[in-house]
């Protein structure tokens, strides 16, 4: 369905060696062979096409499930949700499948239509997948709890502006713990539970810790492919201290909050809940 040659390249550098010297654990993890993509473009090509082939496909099942709702009379009163689980390297930075801290892997579509809505809008402010399920909760008018990270997604798809404490950024984690072999452990030093890194990516920079290995700060302004580290630069080392913090911050105001709205009284429990924006 598409010709190799035509599809894009790879956003990487010249070699896999020259990526490795980034950081430590990216040398570790393109030294692993299902992580590492070929060095053969013709291969990397196809395999790119053969995936847009795949994005094609299902386009056209959702083109049939929508004609379903359709000729069934559904369609007024059904609320379209369209995302994903997560991105795919496809060579870039040398690299397959879905790991670390890089966009392609995290940056995924999300697509949102809701019965009466008219015409269409793109709104650049950061969602993150914990907004998908009180989404459709306000929508179908069912309760959102209180323990929900995410907050709904109505006033976009109302026409309205941001709410004005609405999220400035994105965070994401990445676990790459693996109990059945413990070859990360040994290459970078690390004990099981500090194999693991969190990130916060804003419009302009992207800071990335781990727990126990040198952190990464880009400025994607200046460095979309995310090539160059600045967490080392003099210039840069306000913005390191302040997003380090910033993702603190984040950290402790999403601990465990299973039990944390409700307090148990003589009268029985009491439940108030945080204010959402």
């Amino acid at each position: 369905m598409y010709d190799p040659l035509a599809v894009p390249g790879f956003s990487r550098l010249t070699t896999p060696e020259d990526e490795a010297r980034q950081h430590p654990w990216l040398a570790h993890q393109l030294s692993q062979r299902h992580f590492r993509s070929s060095g053969d473009e013709r291969k990397l090509r196809r395999m790119k096409a053969v995936y847009y082939g795949l994005m094609s496909e299902v386009d056209a099942a959702l083109g049939r499930v929508f004609a379903a709702l359709k000729e069934s009379g559904r369609w007024d009163d059904t609320m379209i949700v369209f995302t994903s689980d997560h991105g795919e390297q496809m060579g870039d930075h040398w690299l397959i499948g879905k790991c670390g801290y890089f966009d392609a892997s995290y940056h995924i579509p999300l697509i949102l239509r809701v019965p009466g809505a008219k015409g269409g809008a793109v709104v650049d402010c950061f969602t993150e997948n914990v907004d998908i399920m009180p989404t459709m909760l306000d929508y179908i008018g069912a309760e959102i709890p209180g323990q929900c990270d995410g907050l709904s997604l109505r006033p976009f798809l109302e026409g309205h502006a941001a709410p004005a404490n609405w999220r400035s950024e994105a965070h994401w984690e990445f676990d790459f713990r693996d109990p059945t072999d413990d070859t990360a452990e040994r290459a970078l030093g690390l004990t099981l539970h500090q194999c693991t890194m969190n990130i916060v990516r804003d419009a302009r920079y992207k800071y990335v810790h781990f727990t126990k290995l040198p952190p990464l700060f880009f400025d994607l302004e200046k460095d979309p492919g995310e090539f160059v580290n600045r967490a080392d630069d003099p210039a840069y080392l306000p913005h390191v201290l302040e997003y380090a913090q910033k993702l603190l911050s984040w950290r402790m105001n999403h601990d465990e909050q299973t039990l944390t709205h409700i307090a148990l009284t003589p009268d029985g429990p009491v439940e108030r809940r945080a204010r959402l924006y």
